[in-house]
């Protein structure tokens, strides 16, 4: 049973938050000292979960002697142990983080806004299925159809270990919509993973770095969320960085909403440089064009949603844009692994 998985990554993660709960100014954050000491507690309810598991496997080989064990009872627990293993899988330093979901439509114009138009539906009903809390903070409407932008900010237990390799060119091949001579498209939109980081990072931002925009908000569909300007735009000069942020009435509030993003995108730029972290945070998009697509999703003239880097293939796309994209994800962390 053991050698199903290394939980060895467990005990070391239980081990360095042990060690962090002990600091004597553990609780000067209260909100920090919270979500740690709930990451603490999930890790000691996995490792009682592993040992339970074993407990089971001994009395299952007991029980095998006596012919008492059925077919049902061992595809329990084999149920079991793949759920765990998951959970072992998501070890990186940021993996229990919430995180930010952004999707931009790339080549293509009017087609690629409206596949991520497809693919904002596709995470909105992933996260519904798996009981995660999101919120819209920006939302730009495509000219045509679709979208320009949005952004969803992801709220829930390992949100970023489960997300992160989204991260990348997602590619969709199908018959138009747009197109009266009913013609195959080739569209294409990326995605990228921000893991919300601590906000007492150190991140020297100065004012005459900034470029601040405020416009009317728009929701989805065009409709008015009111006609002041609320909205938010924060241009970082010297990394070309932008966010925005329409979420709230208050022009105050999406201002802060939008600086919360930028202190994390900057920050994620500064673990990008060093070697050591580079792949344990989202990486560089590549460029949104055909042959950076790390995923395909083909609707004609076959029916086939195929991920490029573990080679995972489902042959019913409709079911994976519905937000049945788990699969593909856990290829993924075992790849990475």
């Amino acid at each position: 049973m053991g050698g199903l998985f290394d939980v060895s990554s467990l005990e070391q993660e239980k081990t360095k938050l042990e060690e962090i709960t002990q600091k004597e100014d553990f609780w000067g954050d209260v909100n920090y000292a919270n979500k740690t000491y709930q990451q603490l507690k999930n890790i000691q309810k996995k490792l009682k979960t592993y040992q339970d598991l074993l407990d089971q496997v001994d009395i299952m080989i007991e029980l095998s002697t006596m012919e008492e064990v059925s077919i049902t009872d061992i595809e329990k627990l084999q149920v079991q142990v793949q759920e765990l293993e998951i959970d072992t899988l998501l070890n990186g330093e940021y993996d229990g983080n919430n995180c930010y979901l952004e999707i931009h439509p790339g080549a293509g114009g009017t087609e690629s806004c409206d596949w991520a138009s497809m693919l904002l539906r596709m995470y909105e009903r992933f996260l519904e299925k798996n009981n995660y809390t999101y919120k819209i903070i920006d939302y730009q409407d495509g000219e045509e159809a679709g979208i320009k932008s949005v952004t969803l900010h992801v709220v829930g237990d390992y949100a970023y270990g489960y997300l992160k390799n989204e991260s990348g060119v997602h590619r969709l091949v199908r018959i138009s919509p747009f197109d009266s001579n009913k013609r195959r498209h080739t569209s294409f939109a990326s995605v990228n993973v921000t893991p919300e980081f601590d906000l007492n990072i150190a991140i020297d931002i100065k004012d005459e770095d900034l470029k601040i925009d405020v416009y009317h908000s728009s929701g989805a569909g065009g409709q008015s969320v009111n006609t002041s300007n609320s909205a938010v735009r924060i241009t970082h000069l010297p990394t070309k960085t932008v966010v925005t942020c329409q979420t709230e009435r208050s022009q105050l509030r999406n201002k802060e909403i939008a600086m919360e993003l930028l202190k994390n995108k900057l920050y994620q730029q500064q673990l990008k440089e060093q070697e050591k972290l580079k792949k344990e945070v989202s990486g560089d998009v590549s460029n949104i064009d055909f042959g950076s697509q790390i995923r395909s999703y083909i609707l004609e003239p076959y029916k086939l949603v195929k991920d490029h880097r573990t080679k995972y293939e489902d042959t019913d796309p409709e079911k994976v844009l519905d937000g049945d994209i788990m699969p593909f994800i856990i290829e993924e962390l075992k790849i990475k692994q």
